[in-house]
This record gives structure tokens, sequence and C-alpha cells, in this order.
């Protein structure tokens, strides 16, 4: 009888992520800062405003948007590097809240974002008569209702789930978990009267970006 050779084994139990890979939350950081500062100073924040921004800001918009999908796969990268912290997942509830916020604030910034785009694709055709339509300012208040109402209360739920997962799994400091607890509750409550609420999330995943990166850089020297 022939033998036949064993099947390769695998070398390594399961992947693990990227020291680097750390980086991703510093760049989402980075990219949202940036593209919601040109959204800001290029669109008014009242959902009934005039329109204006289509003539006069088209260009700034459009950078915008086109930062924000890159921003949006920097944050997905996060998410694993989260997901790969130790303890973790040992709650089923805790990481299904977890992914769950993370990935809803993640496509109604994508939704709010092509909205905006359709409305700045649209509005270059005949400029006057569509800021006068009345699709105009239903398209825009959708937009705004999605980026100011929907996608901020996900962004509270995704920082309280993480700050959570941090307390018990260890893998921040408890002080930038009651931060977070602190700033989600603003984002949750506040951010009908703050009209820069929505930077809220990306100044805290910088925070502890920065965190991971140092911890693993010591890590990596005490080896």
């Amino acid at each position: 009888m022939v033998m036949l050779p064993d099947k390769p084994t695998l070398t390594r139990a399961n992947l693990r992520t990227p020291k680097a890979a750390a980086v991703a939350g510093v760049v989402f950081a980075v990219l949202l800062f940036i593209a919601l500062w040109l959204l800001r100073t290029s669109i008014p924040a009242d959902p009934l405003e005039s329109g204006v921004w289509i003539v006069t800001g088209a260009g700034t918009v459009a950078v915008a948007l086109n930062l924000i999908p890159f921003a949006g796969i920097a944050f997905l990268w996060f998410i694993g590097v989260l997901r790969d912290r130790p303890g973790i997942l040992e709650d089923r509830f805790l990481v299904t809240v977890f992914f769950g916020s993370a990935l809803l604030f993640l496509a109604m910034l994508f939704v709010g974002a092509a909205i905006i785009g359709a409305i700045l694709l649209v509005g270059t055709l005949e400029p006057n008569a569509f800021i006068n339509s009345t699709t105009f300012h239903f398209a825009r208040a959708v937009a705004y209702n999605v980026m100011n109402v929907y996608a901020i209360k996900m962004a509270g739920v995704f920082m309280i789930s993480t700050s959570t997962a941090a307390l018990y799994a260890g893998f921040a400091p408890r002080w930038i978990a009651l931060l977070g607890y602190f700033l989600a509750l603003i984002l949750l409550v506040g951010s009908y009267y703050m009209s820069w609420s929505i930077v809220v999330l990306p100044a805290w995943v910088l925070l502890v970006s920065i965190h991971i990166l140092i911890d693993d850089f010591r890590n990596a020297r005490s080896s």
C-alpha cells in the first residue's frame, strides 16, 4: 500500500495583527479631522441654508468627500486592532455592541457623504434651479440628520462599548476609558447643541491609538 504524505499543518495557530496596524487609528483620526474641517468651513451647519456652497465651495467639498472613504478603511483597520487586544472578545454582549455600533457609524458616515456628493453632482448642472428646489432642501435635511443625529449617536455607543472593553481587557488606562464615557455622554445628550461634536470620536480614537502604539513599542523593546 502506498502511503500518502500527511497534509501540511498550519505552523501558526492564528495570525496576529501587525504592530504597525495601530497606526490606522491615527490615520483615521487625521483624515476625518481634515474632511470634517473642510466640510464645516464650506457647508453651513444650518440644514435650511441657501445652498450657495454648491457654487462657491464645490472644490473643497469634493476633496473632503474623497478623503472619507480612506478614513473609513482606516477605521476598519482600527477596529481590527482593538479586536486583537487580549480579552476583548470574552463578553459576547459587549463585542456585539462594539462591532454593531462601529459598523453602523461607518455606514452612516458613508451614506451622509454619498448624499452630499449627490447634491454636489446634481447641483453642477443647473445650480440656481436646483438650490431653489424642494429636492435640494430634502436631500440636505437627510444628510444633516444622518451625519449629525444618527452617526453621532452610534459614535457615542461605540465609545461606550470600547471604554467598557478597555476597563475589562486593560488595553488602555482607566483614565482613557473614563474620558471615553464622558465624551460619549456629550455625544448622546449634547450633540444637538455642539456643531463640532462629531470631532469627539476621531479625537478619542487618536488618543487610544497613540497609547496602543506606545504600549506596543515598549513591549517590543522589553522582549
